[in-house]
């Protein structure tokens, strides 16, 4: 097989799971009922002087499925670790004991989980649009391709839209995990 047209199905193959990483990633900050450390990950804190990632500054664990507790390297940076989480705007209430803060997870209401149920589902077809596209690339890129002979062209078609197939499916199987998840009481 042609050297370039291998590079273009490996560009292809590699946005294409790019797009699935990125997927991944944004589930994760969509919360199902369950207490989690990532719940806290976006969490920025004034540490002498610069922002500085929760994570970075404190102890971030979960003792069961209803509580996390964050508890810092510094006593001093209680107040202010505090005062961080309320600034997130995550809908948590952290109540500082004198040796670490503890978040109690409320239940999600029904309400709640269909709309994180929908928030998963465009973050989904988003991860979509960007597989998609890579394939709109790569058979731009394999029509821009002078000397290479139409059976492989379409070959190469054929071997993207396999390629987009899958990966799409891979999508929707981690949406319908997502979605057992969220909506399981």
């Amino acid at each position: 097989m042609n050297e370039e047209l291998q590079f273009i199905l490996d560009s292809a193959k590699e946005a294409m799971v790019n797009a699935i990483k990125h997927l991944e990633k944004q589930l994760v900050n969509i919360r199902a009922g369950k207490a989690s450390p990532s719940m806290l990950g976006s969490v920025m804190v004034e540490y002498y002087g610069s922002q500085t990632l929760l994570t970075q500054v404190a102890n971030v664990n979960t003792p069961d499925g209803r509580t996390i507790t964050v508890t810092p390297w510094e006593k001093s940076m209680l107040h202010e670790i505090e005062r961080a989480i309320m600034i997130a705007n995550l809908g948590f209430n952290p109540m500082n004991n004198v040796e670490m803060i503890i978040i109690n997870v409320p239940a999600l209401t029904e309400e709640r989980r269909r709309d994180l149920a929908k928030q998963a589902k465009a973050e989904v077809e988003d991860a979509k649009v960007g597989i998609r596209n890579a394939r709109k690339d790569a058979n731009n890129d394999i029509k821009k391709l002078d000397e290479i002979s139409e059976d492989l062209q379409k070959n190469a078609e054929v071997d993207i839209q396999g390629m987009t197939d899958s990966y799409v499916k891979i999508v929707e199987d981690i949406f319908l995990v997502k979605d057992k998840e969220i909506m399981t009481v």
